[in-house]
């Protein structure tokens, strides 16, 4: 990943994230998924809590930001209870959340690749009308496991892969 930096951002940094995130919901709006992150989520609350947490990163290539998303090692909540199986049981697993990319195919796996290298379970949810996550998560390998209900109190398609 020559030329690729992965850091943790800073709260100098909202700006930039709430303008990455307000195009990747309209993104979304137009492919058919208008609801997932509705009209104003990721909150600027939840933003701080996550640079906060030490789990909101960046990535950029030369200098140029290609996206943001969240990532820890641990439990997530909203993953004890689906409606399936996941794939690995009594194991730590690494978390994705929230990804927004600035117009650059192959952003996804870039981020996969950057957590892979520090969980061997990676689990990722995504709402049912995100067509081009669930495909793109199909495409590098992830299984859909069942479904989860998330903070907002509605269900996300649950995905897992294992690297090894």
């Amino acid at each position: 990943m020559a030329g690729m930096e992965v850091v943790l951002a800073k709260e100098s940094d909202l700006g930039l994230l709430e303008g990455l995130y307000a195009r990747a919901r309209a993104k979304m709006k137009t492919a058919g998924n208008p609801t997932q992150w509705k009209d104003s989520y990721p909150p600027r609350e939840l933003l701080l809590e996550d640079i906060k947490r030490e789990r909101l990163y960046l990535m950029r290539e030369k200098g140029e930001l290609l996206g943001a998303f969240v990532f820890f090692t641990g439990e997530d909540p909203a993953y004890r209870h689906i409606d399936g199986k996941w794939l690995t049981e009594n194991r730590e697993y690494g978390v994705v959340h929230r990804v927004a990319a600035n117009e650059k195919r192959g952003f996804l796996r870039r981020v996969m690749d950057y957590c892979s290298e520090r969980a061997k379970d990676i689990r990722i949810d995504t709402h049912e009308d995100n067509a081009p996550m669930r495909g793109a998560l199909e495409k590098l390998g992830f299984t859909a496991c069942g479904t989860v209900i998330v903070d907002d109190g509605t269900e996300r398609i649950a995905f897992e892969k294992v690297y090894e």
